[in-house]
């Protein structure tokens, strides 16, 4: 028996999110005794890169190389991988918690009769049966669901589990799957992404703005801040409402909800729909002139500043380090 993970990528490189998933099935299968961890990848991908896959904790890769199944078609991948899990016989299923991870496997429950637990946030409490722990409330609170299906699948939030580092290169070995026209009924018809920059869902750090930037002409000491720290930009609805940044940048709980090891927020005042979208990152620093700014009882670290002081300073000390 073993654990099945579904990979997703982008440009050809396994999201660290479902690496974090591999590293969690590889605690999850220690503690269950379940076996090997065998991850799934889909469409088009380099062999090298997919043994990198073992470093989190897989045995082996099955790769299905259909170009085809590369832009994500949703029904597509939902049909491969339910067969790849009957083939081993697997009886869980574990995924990074997307947009992507949440639609296939919503579809999959139904193929393989499972029970659906997303946002886990920890291995299952074995104590007394099968009980697993969530994030629910944008992150403000828990519940313990338990499980009594044979058949699981697992959606994992961001920052669940460390991600491991210590495995050796997984074997990849080619997966045959059927697939038919009504895999394939919906059409990609084209992708915009954000080029050059990481970004947010995928982020370990993120860098984000408010109305307290003035105007987007000052958005550059936040870029620069960014690149010194290899983070991604973010701001708040408000600026992405009045066209000062882009909106894909909005982070909040109307926007991209992000769960970063640093959120460094500058000039946001901290409104509880924002908060909703950051509250899931492991170390909030918050930069406002304001004293009072509901941002600072969130924040595990604050600097009551003028940003366009503090950030040069702040970017100049980071450099010299």
């Amino acid at each position: 028996m073993a654990i099945l993970v579904y990979l997703e990528q982008a440009a050809g490189k396994v999201k660290s999110t479902s690496l974090e998933a591999v590293s969690f099935a590889k605690a999850l299968a220690q503690k269950t005794g379940e076996g090997e961890v065998v991850a799934l990848a889909l469409g088009t991908m380099d062999a090298s890169e997919l043994a990198k896959v073992g470093k989190a904790g897989a045995s082996k890769v099955l790769y299905a190389s259909d170009p085809r199944l590369t832009e994500g078609v949703i029904q597509a991948h939902a049909s491969a991988t339910a067969q790849a899990f009957k083939s081993l016989g697997a009886k869980t299923l574990v995924l990074a918690k997307s947009s992507l991870g949440d639609a296939v496997s919503a579809r999959l429950a139904i193929k393989l009769d499972a029970a659906l637990v997303s946002n886990v946030v920890e291995l299952p409490d074995l104590s007394s049966g099968y009980v697993v722990k969530r994030s629910i409330y944008t992150g403000k609170a828990f519940a313990f669901t338990p499980v009594a299906k044979e058949n699981k699948i697992l959606a994992i939030k961001k920052n669940a589990i460390e991600l491991s580092k210590e495995g050796v290169d997984a074997s990849v070995e080619s997966c045959s799957v059927s697939l038919t026209d009504v895999d394939f009924a919906s059409k990609i018809t084209s992708t915009e992404r954000a080029s050059g920059q990481i970004l947010l869902p995928e982020a370990d750090v993120v860098v984000s703005g408010g109305r307290g930037m003035k105007g987007p002409e000052n958005w550059g000491m936040l870029e620069e801040l960014a690149s010194t720290l290899g983070a991604a930009t973010g701001c708040s609805k408000p600026v992405s409402d009045i066209g000062w940044r882009p909106h894909h940048e909005h982070v909040g709980q109307t926007g991209v909800k992000v769960a970063p090891s640093l959120y460094v927020a500058v000039g946001i005042s901290g409104a509880i729909q924002h908060l909703a979208g950051v509250n899931s990152s492991k170390c909030i620093v918050v930069i406002n002139k304001d004293p009072e700014a509901p941002f600072f009882k969130a924040a595990d670290y604050g600097i009551v500043g003028d940003a366009f002081e503090v950030i040069p300073k702040l970017t100049a000390a980071l450099k010299a380090q």
